[in-house]
């Protein structure tokens, strides 16, 4: 069992800080070593299990992220982009996989973390899901299939507690659309369009994003044409599919040169 890769979840005490060590305890490929929350969080000290309302486990919840990340051959982390940052550094010190499913990183958090991929593996994606990724996939080759006479929206619902907007997901695919068109997605993205607008320029990708109740994660990739219309969809119904992803990505990563890689490495696609 003890040479099983050992993981390290932070955010334990979140919703899907929970779902992911849940997933790692009940793989046989891998065992929870540590479970990280910010100081002052009810759960430092307690131990995990107990904390998530089960048996204990014997992990004991800690704030200490280097401590913790120093007996563990990967961290998964979906917190914040400031937290994310910081456990990168922490994680490339340690030489350990960081798998970072975290939105919201702005061109100054990328460039720190690439950094930190000059010391460890990295695998950050917008969603972790294989249903989404290949839906990138799709999205991409439908992009190069298709003329500038399409126009391209991007559709996201996501749960009332969602705070960044559009959803990294989005992102993702804003990016795939960009680059079938071989176009930069900065230049391309128009989003949040209110009031007198005016006509939809030329080659842009739009976004737009929905917020309620508890929806775990809806995608739709519009491509628009007059008299027709292509819709690519996702939907999630269950945070599981995440933390699966997550877990095969740390499990991918143990053998891999330092670097960042997504989730389409991880997939083989």
């Amino acid at each position: 069992m003890s040479d099983l890769p050992g993981i390290v979840v932070t955010g334990a005490s979140g919703r899907m800080g929970q779902m992911l060590m849940r997933t790692v305890l009940a793989s046989d490929k891998a065992r929870l070593v540590g479970a990280v929350e910010r100081p002052g969080s009810e759960w430092v000290g307690r131990d995990a299990g107990a904390a998530m309302g089960g048996a204990a486990i014997g992990v004991t919840v800690t704030d200490d992220p280097l401590e913790a990340f120093a007996q563990a051959q990967a961290v998964i982390d979906f917190t914040s982009p400031e937290a994310t940052v910081h456990f990168a550094e922490l994680a490339a010190q340690a030489r350990a996989v960081h798998v970072i499913g975290t939105t919201g990183l702005d061109p100054a958090h990328l460039e720190k973390l690439e950094w930190a991929a000059h010391h460890a593996v990295i695998v950050r994606a917008g969603n972790m899901s294989l249903g989404v990724n290949l839906l990138t996939r799709l999205t991409q080759k439908v992009a190069e299939a298709l003329d500038a006479d399409w126009d391209i929206e991007v559709v996201e619902a996501h749960h009332r507690m969602k705070v960044d907007a559009p959803s990294g997901t989005a992102l993702m695919l804003g990016e795939a659309a960009a680059r079938g068109r071989g176009t930069d997605l900065d230049r391309a993205r128009v989003s949040g369009r209110d009031g007198i607008t005016g006509p939809r320029a030329p080659g842009s990708i739009g976004f737009s994003a929905i917020r309620g109740g508890d929806i775990v994660g809806e995608h739709d990739v519009i491509f628009a044409a007059a008299g027709e219309r292509i819709v690519l969809r996702h939907v999630a119904t269950d945070r599981a599919i995440f933390a699966r992803g997550a877990l095969r990505a740390a499990l991918w990563g143990q053998d891999k040169r330092p670097g960042q890689y997504d989730m389409i490495d991880v997939l083989g696609l």
